[in-house]
């Protein structure tokens, strides 16, 4: 049967919403794009069981699927047929609650399955299952909320698309026991980002750069060895300069290549002067942190290998806080399940020449754990840090740590945020001066999805979990652990992010440039 009557029988009564959503274009601009919507009455018990009842208020009554916050496993699903030349959609829901005792201190979860009936094929072949989605509820009974479940699924040009919309009272951020309704689904399309530029894909196994900008010049550094190891004698850094937005490179040079030990650039930033450093990662024996500073991004000259007491798995980026010097965070560990896991500050006061190591937490359970840490200074003593979590499952447990310090980085807390559409990877902030908007990226690893999320760090600094939605800025490989580890830099009004991505034993270091948000096009 032609997959377009296969839509008109199942989708006779699909209503467009015009001119809701607006999508990013490769340019930075937003265009209009128009949704498709289910209504309650449009879709169908999956699993459990669910009920389509009325919600009324006055004279306005809604039709809503009530989803139970007791009952684990309850999900209703539909079919949307989807525009031609459709590359990618993302999918929202609305939602709302009659009872009296909703209020923003408790939240629910919901989560898409996604996948399209492509002519065939079995159905299974695009199956998506998105993350669980936390969000607090409204300060009153039947006020609604949307909630953007996935930012972009890439989709097949004339296949309709199968989604599944499900309530997790059994996850742990579901705090909220009684039932909300669903009143509808929304899918937009979206553009597909702008395509990539290349850094390096000659033969091995390029990856885990890191971008600094010195001036104009954009400075990219990373490893290459025979596959995803970190200690083989093989594995070197190099670094490569462009002075056109990473459109063109030039001519590799080499960093560091120890004999005797595999070396990766784990951070970078710009010291008192605004030169460039580097720590790169010596694996050997013994294990040791180089840091290297460069005025071109060509040569690079040995600073300093601290003698620290903790040995750090890495030292992520430099960045200079007042009263203090220059700062990096560190973490160290074995990725077990005991309680041997640390992370800390490493601080200099003569710009890199020698650093004191403080510890800010030992003794951490993996869950508990925060690494591969990046941070900004926001001034009045503020600093915020993002950092990755080991935990892997599919609850709103495996999210991004947020850790905040309002004293110069004597004392932190830490706290767990809402964004968990990241997979075992390194995120990368850029805060603009100008605006005082600070841009979070990550990559979530076998998604193949750069994504970003903009806010204003005033809103999340005391409350982590108001990180808004993301939006997607670049698409990568699918293979897990062979692509990711973002790091970002910026020039003007431009940000430049450095990944790697591809299937072992082959990987390619590539660069997004994405234009800097502006307040008005802020998520």
């Amino acid at each position: 049967m032609k997959n377009s009557l296969l839509c008109a029988a199942l989708l006779t009564a699909t209503v467009s919403c015009f001119g809701e959503s607006s999508s990013l274009s490769p340019t930075g601009e937003h265009h209009q794009a128009d949704s498709i919507c289910l209504t309650a009455n449009q879709l169908s018990i999956a699993t459990g069981q669910p009920s389509l009842v009325l919600m009324s208020s006055g004279s306005v009554h809604i039709p809503v699927w009530s989803l139970s916050g007791g009952t684990v496993g309850q999900s209703v699903a539909g079919l949307v047929t989807l525009p031609r030349q459709c590359e990618a959609v993302k999918v929202e829901i609305v939602v709302t609650t009659n009872d009296p005792t909703t209020g923003p201190n408790f939240e629910d979860v919901y989560r898409v399955h996604l996948s399209q009936l492509v002519d065939h094929a079995p159905v299974m072949d695009r199956y998506h299952q998105g993350m669980p989605v936390r969000t607090a509820l409204p300060a009153a009974p039947l006020q609604t909320r949307t909630i953007l479940l996935e930012s972009c699924y890439e989709v097949v040009p004339d296949a309709p698309l199968w989604l599944r919309i499900q309530r997790e009272p059994g996850d742990p951020a579901d705090t909220f026991i009684k039932p909300a309704g669903l009143i509808m689904v929304k899918v937009t399309p979206v553009e597909a980002p702008a395509k990539v530029h290349v850094v390096q894909d000659v033969p091995g196994y390029n990856s885990w750069p890191m971008m600094q900008a010195i001036g104009n010049k954009l400075v990219c550094v990373y490893t290459r060895g025979q596959g995803h190891t970190i200690g083989e004698d093989a594995r070197a850094v190099y670094a490569r300069t462009s002075t056109d937005g990473g459109k063109t490179w030039t001519d590799e040079t080499v960093v560091a290549n120890t004999p005797g030990y595999g070396e990766v650039p784990t951070g970078k930033g710009l010291d008192a002067d605004g030169t460039m450093l580097l720590w790169v990662r010596r694996v050997g024996k013994p294990w040791q942190h180089d840091l290297y500073r460069t005025t071109d991004g060509v040569t690079f000259t040995l600073v300093a290998t601290p003698k620290l007491e903790v040995n750090p798995m890495q030292i992520t980026d430099v960045f200079e806080v007042p009263t203090v010097g220059l700062m990096a965070l560190w973490f160290a560990g074995d990725y077990g399940d005991k309680p041997t896991n640390s992370w800390g500050t490493l601080t200099s006061g003569d710009n890199g020449a020698t650093w004191t190591q403080t510890p800010i937490e030992t003794g951490l359970l993996r869950g508990d754990w925060p690494t591969e840490p990046a941070a900004v200074y926001l001034g009045d003593g503020k600093i915020l840090c993002i950092a990755r979590t080991e935990l892997g499952g599919t609850t709103t447990e495996r999210a991004q740590f947020q850790i905040t310090s309002t004293d110069y980085g004597k004392t932190w807390t830490r706290t767990r945020t809402n964004i968990g559409d990241v997979s075992a990877s390194t995120p990368s902030l850029v805060l603009d001066a100008e605006t005082g908007l600070l841009s979070n990226y990550y990559y979530h690893r076998g998604a193949g999805i750069l994504r970003r999320r903009v806010v204003n760090p005033n809103q999340v600094f005391n409350s982590h979990l108001a990180w808004p939605p993301s939006e997607v800025v670049a698409l990568g490989s699918k293979v897990t652990f062979d692509a990711g580890n973002v790091n970002a830099t910026f020039i003007k009004g431009m940000h430049y992010l450095s990944f790697y991505y591809g299937k072992a034993p082959q990987t390619s270091v590539l660069v997004s440039e994405v234009p800097a948000p502006t307040p008005d096009k802020a998520p």
